[in-house]
């Protein structure tokens, strides 16, 4: 849609909607039915700020700055993922779980309404586009790219679920969120450090390389250690994800065809979620499954290694496809017209 009229409009129109679903899940937390509704409103009006923020980025800066601005963007997404579950939760804690949503509400509109306003987003127009219904996904390299971040969403979700499941099993000051938040942290660090540095090499080989430094962590999870390794292997699992994003923002645009930006930049977060809701349901199935005791706490670091596993096969997955892939993807971004 953002592709066809432009931004701001549909941006206003998806944070009001936005907004007064959650409103709904405000006003009536105990009936089901408006629960539910305000959920799937929140949930499907969700303003597609970040695809729209990528897109713009060309717009905004040189083309040499570009690596460090979408550096800084994935930078930027890992704060908003560790100060958003720290606000709600700590609201929670505090019995206000109500004005915690209603916090949710009022931030999304405002944020979602001040890019609507600013001058970049309000000229923004998507290049003329070809009509069939494919849309980015006419570019195989496209495709096989954002099957390949699935692989690095399922990691993610996968991490998500064992640190729940680690921090039961064995103590851990901060609990999860600990093991969470140094994880956010490395992504920090790596996307700090990957826009300063400059690396010459293709985006391609960049992204396959990243991939397969980002399994190389995630295999150090299977080895279940004690809680001070255990937090530096949780530190080292962010520090290539962040760069591995901002060079596959590069590559999205690159690749998408013209008059698709937008939408392929929607694309890329949808696989990436889809990847995430994947990883976790696969590692809580395992951890189910192996779980002992009151309450199934788990007692066996067997489980929490083969939860691990999932996470590491999903991202080693992600590596080989894009080394596989990485001549196609090249020369595909190379011909891209804009």
């Amino acid at each position: 849609m953002v592709d066809r009229v432009g931004q701001s409009g549909v941006l206003v129109v998806a944070a009001v909607v936005s907004a007064v679903g959650f409103a709904l899940v405000a006003l009536a937390p105990g009936v089901a039915f408006w629960a539910v509704a305000g959920a799937v409103l929140a949930g499907a009006a969700t303003p597609p700020l970040e695809p729209c923020l990528r897109a713009l980025w060309p717009e905004l800066v040189d083309e040499g700055e570009l690596d460090a601005a979408y550096a800084m963007d994935a930078g930027a997404q890992e704060i908003v993922f560790v100060a958003g579950p720290l606000l709600v939760g700590g609201m929670a804690a505090f019995g206000a779980g109500r004005p915690a949503l209603w916090v949710a509400a009022v931030l999304g509109l405002v944020g979602s309404l001040a890019m609507a306003s600013a001058s970049p987003s309000r000229r923004w127009r998507a290049g003329a586009r070809s009509a069939d219904w494919l849309g980015p996904l006419r570019s195989r390299a496209l495709v096989v790219l954002l099957v390949a971040l699935a692989g690095s969403g399922w990691a993610l979700g996968s991490f998500n679920v064992f640190a729940v499941a680690y921090a039961e099993a064995r103590p851990l000051p901060g609990g999860a969120g600990l093991l969470l938040a140094l994880s956010a942290l490395g992504a920090l660090i790596g996307a700090v450090s990957f826009g300063v540095i400059r690396w010459k090499a293709s985006a391609a080989m960049k992204a396959w390389v990243l991939a397969a430094g980002m399994a190389a962590t995630y295999w150090l999870v299977v080895l279940v250690p004690g809680a001070v390794g255990m937090c530096l292997i949780a530190l080292a699992t962010g520090v290539f994800f962040a760069p591995l994003l901002s060079v596959s923002f590069g590559l999205v645009g690159q690749l998408a065809p013209a008059g698709t930006t937008t939408e392929a930049f929607a694309w890329l977060v949808t696989l990436i979620g889809t990847g995430i809701a994947g990883g976790s349901a696969v590692g809580g199935a395992l951890l189910d499954g192996g779980a002992s005791g009151p309450g199934g706490a788990l007692l066996e670091s067997g489980a929490l290694a083969r939860e691990a596993a999932v996470g590491a096969v999903g991202v080693t997955v992600c590596a080989i496809l894009l080394l596989a892939a990485r001549r196609v993807i090249t020369k595909e971004a190379r011909v891209t017209v804009r």
